[in-house]
């Protein structure tokens, strides 16, 4: 289907959204962080009337009253403390969930569209906002806001107390500043440079076989060891800086305790305070600036959790669009390309100009050419994976660039240059990893000559294959994703070296697949380097220096091939 910007779901407005909803839940947990710092007075109040009224009456039924109000005022704040702990859980994990799909998604099509390395560091950034919202770091953050309260009852005591207060308020405030101020842009760069050591940790996992098999571990792991180290210290940096303030802030705090208690006594000796109101006044002033304390404390996963966040927002707002429009009708198979041109984003040259063909519902074409000639980067546009620089590539007069892939990919089959299996059973992996029609995926695995295969394995179709199909050969891995490929009667189907990891069996397998898939009217473009499959199409389009050689029936393409210059253009050996 055609994406529709006005109907974007992605992007600024997926977060916009996901925040709003959440907006009655936030409102919530304020109004519980409102009453827990109210119910918070209970025990200097208790302390306040302990002192001055049952310790000078001697009354035990008022102690016992006051005790009892007390326990029952903390045991409330406790239940709301839990309710607001799990009111954040609950909405940091919806959150999460809501926010996930569409940055996994987005991660795949920023690989696809941008050229960049596969990365999940999206879903990493939600994981860490998520698990801040989740925890006990933000609560300090909620608490701040009603420092106030604890200072006008102070200051309703005495007014020399409340400026004693205040005056250590503005100053942790002072140094709370400072530590962002301090860290802020350490942290940002330490966050990047680990994103980009995880990188290589991933890539480097990703290669284990070259890299135990040519002796480059300790090359790589000393690369990474450079970049880690980089990570290391910046990080340290940071913590020597935040663990410096937190130190100074945690000084003034016990001095200010002192400094209180202490005035609080002289003002007890002048007959201007009694001494409960000292004891309460002193247990008011700590509660008042513990959530600053507190708040300098965390103020690292404070920071990775914004940065995280920021991240999560550029993403989501990069991710291509998509839309609501109605899907469009079983296509007949027609593949247009005209005036076809790609540029990588890392490249000033293009891979290709000027690319421009038609293919008839049920036609078969050959793609060759040397190495670097772009055959890949066609075969990634003529699915949609790419997008063109200049051009367009329809099928059945629609733009397969703005065809919405989930509409889309029902009618297409793609077996990529590089097969990549995941981690599931066989009749999984056939089946697109969704749950499959039983006769679908035999249809399919029939069709690509691999049902047989499939049935000597330990439990047939329901044979875990393991992370990226590690339990199967090669050209067991590529058998199957041409059965991929052909599952649900795809009606365009694009081949990249479908042959390349075949033994003679797999590979007559192929031929008679691709016979069976032209009787059935798929129309097929075929990559290839083994001139066995070539033989089976109807036209053959020959790209060199990035320019199309020829293109016509492959009977009338084939003579112009001839000599050297077959070797050099095509590496196909065709006669």
């Amino acid at each position: 289907m055609q994406k529709a910007p006005a109907h974007n779901t992605s992007g600024d407005s997926l977060l916009a959204s996901a925040m709003a909803a959440c907006r009655t839940g936030f409102l919530c947990v304020c109004v519980f962080s409102l009453l827990i710092n109210g119910l918070m007075l209970a025990v200097p109040l208790y302390m306040l009337q302990l002192y001055d009224r049952v310790l000078t009456s001697r009354s035990t039924d008022t102690l016992m009253l006051l005790t009892a109000i007390a326990i029952a005022a903390v045991l409330t704040m406790a239940a709301l403390e839990s309710v607001r702990g799990h009111l954040m859980i609950r909405i940091s994990t919806w959150l999460e969930g809501r926010l996930s799909g569409p940055i996994l998604s987005g991660s795949i099509a920023t690989t696809l569209r941008a050229g960049g390395g596969p990365s999940v560091q999206g879903l990493r950034d939600v994981s860490t906002f998520r698990s801040f919202l989740g925890g006990a770091g933000v609560f300090p953050i909620m608490d701040a806001p009603w420092t106030p309260i604890f200072l006008a009852v102070i200051f309703a005591m005495h007014p020399v107390l409340g400026w004693i207060a205040i005056g250590g308020a503005i100053v942790l405030f002072s140094l709370a500043i400072a530590n962002e101020l301090a860290t802020r842009e350490l942290l940002g760069l330490s966050g990047n440079a680990s994103i980009g050591a995880l990188r290589q940790a991933e890539a480097a996992v990703r290669n284990a076989d070259v890299i135990e098999a040519m002796g480059m571990m300790p090359n790589l792991v000393g690369r990474w060891n450079r970049e880690n180290t980089k990570t290391l210290d910046l990080q340290a940096q940071a913590s020597n800086r935040s663990s410096r303030i937190s130190s100074a802030s945690k000084f003034i705090r016990l001095c200010l305790q002192v400094g209180i208690l202490g005035t609080g006594a002289w003002l007890v000796i002048l007959g201007e305070l009694t001494p409960g109101a000292m004891i309460a006044g002193s247990i008011l002033m700590g509660r008042a600036l513990a959530p600053v304390e507190q708040a300098i404390g965390s103020w690292k996963a404070a920071i990775a959790a914004r940065n995280a966040y920021q991240r999560v927002k550029a993403q989501l707002e990069n991710a291509p669009p998509t839309g609501d429009a109605m899907p469009l009708p079983t296509p007949e198979g027609r593949v247009e390309v005209e005036g076809l041109a790609f540029v990588h984003q890392a490249a000033s040259e293009p891979v290709f100009r000027q690319v421009s063909f038609v293919l008839e519902p049920g036609e078969a074409m050959g793609l060759i050419g040397p190495t670097a000639a772009g055959k890949t980067t066609l075969a990634r546009l003529l699915v949609g994976n790419l997008d063109p620089r200049v051009g367009h590539v329809r099928l059945d007069g629609a733009d397969v660039s703005v065809w919405e892939s989930q509409d889309l990919g029902k009618h297409v089959g793609y077996l990529p240059q590089d097969v990549e299996l995941f981690s599931g059973t066989v009749r999984e992996n056939i089946a697109r990893m969704g749950e499959g029609d039983p006769d679908a995926v035999v249809a399919a695995a029939r069709l690509a000559g691999v049902h047989e295969m499939i049935l000597k394995f330990p439990d047939g179709y329901e044979t875990e294959i393991g992370d990226g199909g590690a339990a199967l050969s090669g050209g067991q891995r590529q058998r199957l994703a041409l059965a991929r490929a052909v599952y649900g009667d795809p009606k365009f189907v694009v081949l990249d070296e479908p042959n390349a990891s075949l033994d003679s069996e797999g590979e007559e397998a192929l031929v008679s697949a691709v016979r069976t898939l032209k009787e059935r009217g798929v129309t097929m473009v075929i990559i290839a380097h083994r001139p066995n499959i070539i033989l089976h199409v109807d036209k053959l389009l020959v790209l060199r220096g990035g320019t199309m050689e020829a293109f016509g029936p492959r009977d009338e393409v084939v003579p112009t091939l001839s000599g050297p210059k077959a070797v050099e253009a095509t590496s196909v050996g065709v006669p």
